[in-house]
């Protein structure tokens, strides 16, 4: 097979970089994260953190293949274009039944079950595009053949899970999680991925990023709907931008183009293995670090503006999302930083870790003061990570 319709995929140039069509495609995505952050908002609880952890991962693992297609072929030419636009109608099906991801309906195609399915229509779409720009490459081919087996196995639980529903359906779809995750580790470990463009590969994980970040300023905004914020819910959205520009000066200000630098300087046949496993791994878990913080934000605003009064504090629930969520962004960006510029310092591991001694306490403080102790954490953060930038860049220059 050289085509469909004696057709080609385009390949894209060692220069390539994201497109518009690409930029549209993951705001559509990030859509369905944010919907993600509706239904663990509807009613928080441990259990439902958990399921939203799931399907972040779930949605995370399914969108950083169309990263590797669009580095493969370009996504915004002919039927590939076509292709990805009906894989972009899968995400923003399954974005519009999220909130209703456990609830079942007596209806043939309820919540859970259209989620599943627009799930599979979109991994569908990635592995015939991906086949279809191997027909002239055997390295390619023979990756897919790996990578295919478990993506095609996960679909199974899924669905199954989806028909459920409840315990059996949390069970079910983090098997099929797994299957998906492990999978494709082995597939690349025995047949690596290509990696033509290291600036289209770092840039569209780095726009996904600022876009999830984004999110938090929304949620500062748009956490009071039944009114306009005044008084102390003001000051919490103030807040909430800090802690967000925090978060954003912390990878993007000199993290980010560092680990791009180093991951060029990667031999080429070790190139694709150490970004699959830097972005794979610590930059996807930055993502629901973020997502998480601005849920937390999103809680804090809600309770001052007695949407959901908490007359105890903060509770374990929001605590959680925002202490929890802090604390998994600077860690994953810590490993991050590991898996690319190979440094780390024990003292940052401490200050990534300490949001978690923090969490009890903030749990019991009024929301405001809250969130008001993790803006003055992450400040000092990013203060401390100026010193060690600072010192890296010394070293480097001695």
């Amino acid at each position: 097979m050289k085509g469909i319709f004696g057709v080609r995929p385009v390949p894209p140039a060692e220069a390539h970089r994201t497109t518009m069509f690409e930029i549209f495609f993951d705001l559509v995505f990030v859509f369905a994260l944010t919907r993600v952050i509706t239904f663990m908002a509807g009613s928080p609880s441990a259990l439902t953190l958990a399921q939203g952890l799931l399907l972040l991962l779930l949605l995370l693992y399914s969108w950083s293949p169309y990263i590797w297609v669009g580095n493969l072929v370009r996504a915004d030419v002919g039927l590939v274009r076509a292709a990805t636009l009906v894989a972009m109608a899968a995400i923003f099906v399954a974005a519009l039944v999220l909130p209703g991801a456990w609830q079942q309906s007596p209806e043939l195609f309820d919540a859970p079950l259209t989620l599943a399915l627009a799930y599979v229509v979109g991994r569908a779409v990635q592995l015939v595009i991906l086949f279809w720009a191997s027909a002239t490459d055997p390295a390619l081919r023979s990756t897919l053949r790996f990578f295919t087996v478990p993506v095609m196995l996960g679909w199974i639980p899924l669905i199954i899970g989806a028909l459920l529903g409840g315990a059996a359906q949390t069970a079910l779809w983090t098997v099929a999680f797994l299957l998906n995750v492990g999978g494709a580790r082995i597939a690349s470990t025995f047949r690596p991925w290509q990696l033509r463009s290291v600036d289209h590969f770092t840039e569209r994980f780095g726009l996904v990023l600022i876009i999830a970040l984004g999110e938090s300023l929304i949620s500062a905004g748009a956490g009071p709907r039944t009114m306009a914020p005044v008084g102390a819910a003001v000051l919490a959205a103030l807040l909430g931008l800090t802690s967000t520009v925090c978060l954003w000066w912390l990878y993007f200000d000199r993290l980010a183009p560092a680990a791009r630098r180093a991951v060029s300087d990667v031999p080429d046949e070790r190139r694709a293995h150490v970004a699959g496993d830097a972005y794979g791994l610590g930059h996807s878990t930055l993502i629901i670090g973020a997502i998480y913080v601005a849920l937390g934000i999103e809680e804090v605003i809600g309770q001052l503006t007695e949407e959901s009064p908490h007359p105890h504090g903060l509770g374990w629930e929001a605590a959680t999302a925002l202490y929890g969520g802090a604390a998994l962004y600077l860690l994953s960006r810590l490993v991050f930083r590991r898996l690319t510029i190979r440094s780390v310092h024990p003292t940052q591991v401490v200050a990534a870790l300490l949001p978690l001694p923090l969490l009890p306490i903030g749990r019991s403080l009024l929301p405001l003061a809250a969130l008001a102790l993790l803006t003055v954490f992450l400040i000092g953060v990013t203060w401390f990570e100026r010193r060690v930038d600072r010192r890296d860049e010394h070293t480097a220059t001695a």
